[in-house]
């Protein structure tokens, strides 16, 4: 450096170094941010139950709105106008808290109450049932046993092939199609979609 002055070779230097450390920080963070989508993925892909479930302050910010509406403050879909309402595909229904499988498609039907409608869980041990008073009301609450999710309401139902329907709102599931369970972690679980 001659009276203050940089030349520009010195110019030059600068700039590779600065450009170096520019494509090391993007690097990185690029990597970091890499294994926290990975992490974040594996941590709501498939069901292990010994996962532990997300607190409500990671569930505020995992799920969108009205599944956080729906789960945690027991709120309920508008009739007709939810995802799987009139879903007809093959598949299971899992708690969009924990993955955990609690519904299958052959047991869905059309409740005619626009709400994805079942005639009985895949076990009536992975869900709780609360006499609910709210609205005026008094209905069967069922909740997941595992996440405590709101999932929807239990009715008598003569039309059910169990005598029951469980009404419950879509935001409160994922849906697996069949074709998908392998590669999502449910392998284990295709034997629930075999007709009996």
């Amino acid at each position: 450096m001659y009276g203050g002055r940089i030349t520009s070779e010195e110019k030059s230097t600068l700039s590779t170094y600065i450009g170096l450390i520019v494509v090391t920080v993007l690097a990185v963070g690029a990597i970091y941010f890499f294994f926290l989508a990975h992490e974040r993925i594996k941590e709501v892909t498939g069901f292990d139950p010994n996962r532990p479930v997300p607190s409500d302050a990671a569930l505020k910010h995992r799920l969108k709105p009205e599944e956080y509406s729906v789960v945690r403050e027991n709120g309920t879909e508008t009739a007709f106008q939810n995802e799987f309402w009139n879903n007809e595909r093959t598949g299971i229904y899992v708690d969009v808290i924990t993955g955990e499988p609690l519904f299958t498609s052959l047991d869905k039907f059309d409740g005619q109450v626009g709400l994805p409608t079942f005639s009985k869980p895949i076990s009536k041990d992975l869900l709780v049932e609360t006499v609910d008073t709210s609205k005026d009301m008094q209905r069967t609450e069922v909740r997941a046993k595992r996440s405590n999710a709101h999932l929807g309401h239990l009715f008598p139902d003569p039309k059910s092939p169990t005598g029951q329907s469980y009404a419950v709102n879509s935001a409160a599931f994922h849906f697996i199609p069949k074709e998908e369970m392998k590669e999502r972690g449910y392998e284990g679980y295709l034997s629930l979609l075999e007709k009996k």
